[in-house]
């Protein structure tokens, strides 16, 4: 796949003009190249930009020097350079650094540019070096051999960048430099990318991003057509690197920017939009958000309809993806309709791994419409076609394994998740990542068939196998809230709570401290302290977690009501009633919101809200008779026929606890942040 970096290489040219300070390898970055989207699959063959654009410095104003007519005279002595004028020996010099530069102009190999340049280092000064440092790691950068070789010449040509910009007093002449600059940082973001690392790649290229931006706002110096291609560039990568961070939702803004841009170039009905829309379907699907991703992919096939027809290639993936889409929107039939469109023209093409996978597609459709022999049949007439150490066949039966966990046809369930194991276990020196998500989903049947211990040993081999992988650190912190959950549902609290702690931690390092993974790791790990006996602890990760699900998914939402209603248990575990009450009275009101699908849940919140209030009330009283004992011998409150004071109304008593309670209800509404922010401390 060729990387975003590539694309500009070619048209660093030599451009001269009389301006001094810049350096010699003047660049026509213009973009008749390809732009395809680096990394990201099925992308290789876009080409968004017209061949036609003109050059990005018509007028770049580097040193360079023309061949006068002198360049092909002999500097041997000889009977005629003995007779004939003499070349001044600054016009020698300038002829040969012209030798210099078009020999580096003329090399086509990664090898002659670096003899080349190597001659050159000893004619130029290292300010002149700029262009021809960035020219050398994007060909580099394209080759992807050497990435820390790549990395060191953009290192160089952003040094001398900015040494020029430093030493320029010229407002203009520094601007010029500004789309050089992004460049070359455009190559150290993809460089870092390429070495694994994340972090350094994107402070690389959010600094690109700012340039451009600047470049953009001073349209006197850059035309759009000169920008948007280095742009598409840099926002690409920076949809790959957030990507491998993690941060998904954040890389899809990027990727929607890149698509935008080839709007903004391309013709309406352009097949190269085609595939970008179908590349942000796709983004969106892996952050499952269907709703979104119906659209991008419905234009995406109406695209490649127009221009390559009903029986493409293209279409066929449009249409499995729309599968997928229909799927997550849970309209399975529409789902199946798209995907035997699609099966049908990839059997056509002979694109048999892409149909082994429409195929299993189709199996686990007929699943969710609950045709589970109907999936079982597909699912057995494909393992056929498969290699018997495959990881195709590996796929296969853990699929036929959750046709038979529907069934709850366990035993034959659990036959098909030995053979796909026993063939993933061969693969993890290989494919690590591959088998990582294959064990994880593997785990999850397992849950479904209450096999916990076989769940956490595969999770415990996902994470070993994940800590290895630094594109994959963002989800270590998943797998470990999934293994500290399992450990809390088996009984093993202390342990459970280890793990719960360190998998918050990683998840803030991923994601930061509002995330709403981090929320459930908090509900988790509160139940945990519960179980020990430490209702503070509990009251404080809750509270933490109900803070983190009112913003990130609403205070109305039902895991932010669950976090009320944890919150109240870990008042009452403290015999905080007044506090606890009222939590849980923000559960009922919630619950009613949500109408009759949650009518068991709210049934049983009110009931809980009912045996607060009960204990609440006999710990007033209770304390009441503590500070006001009732006197020996004292008839009156001696009497034995309560029903007569009951038929009375509410006793005096009754009415004090009622008041207390509102009035702590009041006090404690208004300072319950404060409250839960700042808990007591666990008793030792």
């Amino acid at each position: 796949m060729r990387r975003a970096s590539s694309k500009l290489l070619p048209h660093l040219k030599k451009q001269h003009s009389k301006h001094p300070k810049i350096p010699p390898l003047s660049a026509d970055f213009s973009t008749s190249s390809e732009h395809s989207l680096p990394r990201h699959p099925k992308s290789q063959q876009n080409k968004p930009f017209s061949e036609t654009q003109p050059p990005l410095y018509p007028n770049f104003g580097f040193h360079g020097f023309r061949p006068g007519p002198s360049h092909n005279f002999s500097t041997l002595a000889g009977p005629i350079a003995q007779n004939g004028p003499q070349v001044p020996s600054r016009q020698r010099k300038v002829m040969e650094r012209a030798d210099l530069e078009e020999a580096f102009e003329s090399a086509e190999s990664i090898d002659e540019m670096l003899e080349a340049f190597k001659a050159m280092e000893t004619a130029f000064e290292e300010k002149d070096l700029g262009l021809a440092c960035l020219k050398i790691g994007l060909k580099l950068d394209k080759d992807g051999e050497d990435p820390e070789k790549a990395l060191s010449f953009a290192q160089r040509a952003l040094r001398i960048f900015d040494d020029c910009n430093d030493s320029n007093t010229d407002r203009g002449s520094s601007n010029m430099l500004s789309l050089p600059i992004a460049m070359t940082l455009q190559l150290l973001g993809s460089s870092s990318f390429n070495l694994k690392r994340f972090n350094d790649s994107l402070g690389y290229l959010i600094r690109a991003n700012r340039v451009l931006s600047k470049c953009e706002a001073e349209s006197s110096v850059y035309r759009d057509e000169q920008i948007m291609p280095i742009l598409h560039a840099v926002q690409l990568e920076l949809f790959n690197v957030k990507t491998a961070m993690g941060r998904r939702e954040e890389a899809i803004v990027h990727l929607k920017k890149s698509l935008e841009i080839k709007e903004r170039t391309l013709d309406e009905d352009s097949k190269e939009l085609g595939k970008a829309n179908r590349d942000m379907a796709e983004a969106y699907v892996a952050v499952l958000n269907f709703k979104e991703a119906l659209p991008f992919c419905q234009k995406a096939l109406d695209i490649h309809t127009e221009h390559l027809g009903h029986n493409s290639v293209e279409v066929a993936y449009d249409r499995r993806l729309l599968g997928i889409i229909y799927t997550g929107l849970e309209d399975h039939e529409k789902a199946l309709e798209q995907n035997q469109l699609s099966r049908k023209v990839l059997k056509k093409w002979g694109r048999d791994s892409d149909l082994l996978r429409a195929e299993i597609d189709a199996a686990n459709m007929q699943i969710a419409l609950g045709r589970h022999e109907e999936a079982f049949n597909t699912l057995k007439g494909i393992v056929q076609q498969t290699e018997k150490e495959s990881e195709d066949r590996a796929m296969v039966f853990a699929a036929m394994a959750k046709a038979l966990c529907n069934q709850e046809n366990f035993p034959d369930a659990k036959k098909c998740l030995d053979i796909s194991c026993g063939i993933y276990e061969k693969k993890i020196r290989t494919s690590p990542d591959v088998v990582a998500e294959a064990f994880t989903e593997i785990s999850t049947l397992y849950e479904t068939m209450n096999e916990f211990e076989t769940a956490i040993s595969l999770l415990r081999k996902t994470l070993a196998m994940l800590e290895k992988l630094p594109q994959e650190q963002h989800s270590v912190g998943s797998v470990l809230a999934r293994i500290g959950w399992l450990l809390l549902l088996t009984g093993k609290v202390e342990q459970a709570v280890s793990v719960l702690e360190d998998a918050a931690e990683r998840l803030k390092e991923s994601f930061g401290s509002n995330h709403y993974g981090v929320g459930y790791v908090y509900n988790n790990l509160g139940a945990a302290y519960l179980e020990l006996d430490r209702p503070q602890s509990a009251a404080q990760v809750f509270a933490y977690a109900k803070e983190i699900m009112d913003v990130a998914l609403g205070p109305h939402h039902v895991d932010s009501i669950e976090a009320c209603q944890n919150l109240s248990k870990a008042y009452a575990a403290m015999g905080s009633y007044p506090l606890a009450i009222s939590f849980q009275e923000d559960a009922v009101e919630g619950l009613e919101r949500h109408g009759p699908s949650v009518q068991d849940e709210l049934d049983e919140a009110v009931r809980v809200l009912g045996q607060l209030k009960e204990k609440a009330s006999a710990q007033v009283s209770e304390a009441l008779l503590k500070d006001f004992p009732i006197p020996e011998g004292d008839e009156h409150f001696e009497a034995k026929d309560s029903s007569a004071l009951e038929s009375n109304g509410p006793s005096p008593q009754d009415e004090l606890v009622e008041a207390i309670r509102l009035l702590e209800h009041l006090k404690e509404r208004e300072a319950r942040m404060k409250a839960f922010t700042a808990p007591e401390k666990d008793d030792e």
